[in-house]
């Protein structure tokens, strides 16, 4: 019985493999990526790369088991909440009042420490942020925000 249930959980799961989410991938640099329309310091830049963007941007650096279902569908899944969330990608397509929104909500998340997620950070250890990178980014945040008319 036990032998039974465990071939066809292996043929299950040698099925699923077959079905792959789109990966997140631009082939472009959108024409409203926050950097095109807003100064962003180079280290702050490096940060959101760093930290941020494989989850709210079009583009995401998948790892190995990316390859590996169902952990594609969880990814896949991180991805889409993330960017609708925000996306650094698509920033320049908000109306002002939207862009101020999702930078309180940078801040808050940075604050709260629930950004990056720490599933994230487990296996991303160089996105997790210093006490002094959050404080960079919030004040930067902040900054921009102030711009935004």
């Amino acid at each position: 019985m036990i032998r039974k249930l465990l071939f066809v959980l292996a043929i299950l799961l040698l099925i699923i493999q077959l079905f792959r989410p789109e990966k997140n991938i631009a082939t472009t640099v959108s024409t409203n990526a926050i950097e095109k329309h807003y100064t962003i310091p180079e280290d702050i830049k490096g940060l959101l790369k760093t930290s941020c963007y494989d989850c709210h941007s079009n583009n995401t650096v998948y790892p190995w088991y990316s390859k590996v279902q169902p952990f594609a569908w969880w990814l896949d899944n991180h991805v889409k909440d993330g960017k609708q969330e925000i996306n650094f990608d698509e920033f320049n397509s908000y109306t002002a009042k939207k862009k101020k929104h999702k930078l309180d909500e940078v801040v808050e998340m940075i604050e709260q420490d629930e950004m990056p997620l720490r599933s994230y950070t487990v296996i991303h250890t160089k996105a997790v942020l210093s006490p002094q990178d959050k404080n960079s980014i919030i004040a930067w945040a902040k900054d921009l925000q102030k711009t935004i008319k």
